[in-house]
């Protein structure tokens, strides 16, 4: 019997890395596509197409590449399970902040599966495009993506399909990572999901989770007779920002009849003007938590937004060319699984999961800034610098 080859190396990091999944393929050559996506989706092409990944890679062709992402015999829930199982290796125990997001993608046409005219936050305006629930973590300021589901509209349904709203869905990837193990200090998400009272709120009081998340101005909370809504004084504090920056902000509570469990919140940059753009209503529920907190504890919500658009800007998360969503669903994971890989090289999640996590941060290329953005760039560098990576040298 003749002994399959061993996979070809990437470089040190990747390889390390990608060993943990080597067994969810059954051939060299889809653990071997596996990495180079990997390399290529962290590489510095402008669009994280297939046919630019193979000639950064070094391939002859995209075939290959294009074959693992629709015909390979691999399980998406099972490259999901090593990824988060590694997460929480890496927590030991600790929790996390839970942000709730959706992000969309502009797409022509109607071939692509669950594409049509809808409101696409991230372009803040309505248009034809695919939309996907988003659940990230947030640790010690380090992000990483947890888990997604693409949101179905009703009238791109397929057989078997089941229709389920935006917060349903947030319902559904809450209860996984609650199954998983994964702990959650606080929980955040927008105002879609702080009205749906009955869904997402419902979940987040039943599993007994802190939560701060937006709400619309007009707001509905009944009174009882005799009861009225009060204004409290205004709070000045600083809001802190994931690199350090610090501006100052406004935060009171209204109070309607009686403080309960539940508080609300007016958050603003000008406590005269009110601006429309930068005053946001929230409710909490939070013990004994401060006005301070609330603006502070919020604003972390911007880190879903910063991921998803490390997610789209630096690691190709829209770059996908299937219209099947099986296919889009697994080259989704794979971008997840890259952003993770990055992750872990942070100080704030470093490991004991591969054997240069510790020497990388070492290294003379290494980028000591703050951020995910700046280990991307300096996991880049020290690829370039060893003459190890397949980078094109045009």
């Amino acid at each position: 019997m003749v002994e399959p080859r061993s996979p070809a190396a990437t470089t040190k990091f990747i390889d390390e890395y990608c060993q943990w999944y080597k067994n969810l393929f059954s051939d060299v050559r889809s653990f071997e596509a596996f990495k180079h996506l990997h390399v290529g989706c962290i590489s510095e092409i402008k669009r994280k197409t297939l046919p630019e990944i193979a000639k950064v890679t070094g391939l002859d062709n995209h075939q290959g590449l294009h074959h693992f992402l629709t015909e390979s015999p691999w399980e998406i829930e099972d490259l999901r399970n090593i990824r988060l199982k590694l997460i929480l290796q890496v927590l030991k125990g600790k929790p996390i902040v839970l942000i709730i997001d959706e992000t969309g993608d502009r797409k022509k046409g109607n071939k692509t599966d669950y594409v049509k005219r809808q409101y696409i936050g991230n372009l803040g305006k309505t248009d034809n495009g695919i939309v996907a629930v988003t659940a990230y973590g947030v640790f010690c300021g380090m992000t990483f993506p947890l888990l997604f589901e693409v949101y179905k509209p009703h009238e791109r349904l397929k057989p078997g399909d089941k229709y389920l709203s935006k917060p349903e869905i947030a319902v559904r990837l809450l209860e996984k990572l609650k199954k998983m193990g994964f702990k959650f200090n606080l929980v955040l998400a927008d105002s879609l999901y702080g009205e749906s009272g009955k869904n997402f709120i419902q979940s987040l009081n039943e599993h007994q989770l802190k939560y701060i998340v937006a709400i619309r101005s007009n707001h509905y909370v009944e009174l009882l007779s005799r009861q009225r809504m009060q204004y409290l004084k205004w709070h000045k504090f600083q809001r802190v920002f994931c690199d350090l920056r610090q501006e100052t902000r406004f935060t009171r509570e209204i109070i309607f009849g009686k403080r309960g469990e539940v508080r609300y919140w007016q958050i603003t940059t000008d406590a005269a003007q009110l601006p429309g753009n930068s005053t946001w209503y929230v409710m909490s529920k939070y013990p004994d938590i401060t006005p301070r907190e609330v603006g502070n504890y919020y604003g972390l919500r911007t880190w879903v937004e910063y991921g998803l658009k490390q997610s789209k800007d630096e690691l190709g998360w829209a770059d996908f060319r299937v219209t099947n969503y099986r296919q889009i669903e697994r080259w989704w994971e794979i971008i997840c699984s890259v952003y993770l890989m990055v992750s872990l090289h942070s100080e704030q999640m470093h490991g004991s999961l591969t054997q240069s996590d510790s020497q990388l941060s070492l290294h003379q290329w290494w980028d000591q800034g703050l951020g995910w953005k700046n280990l991307l760039t300096a996991l880049c560098a020290v690829m370039r610098y060893n003459k190890i990576s397949f980078y094109s040298q045009s």
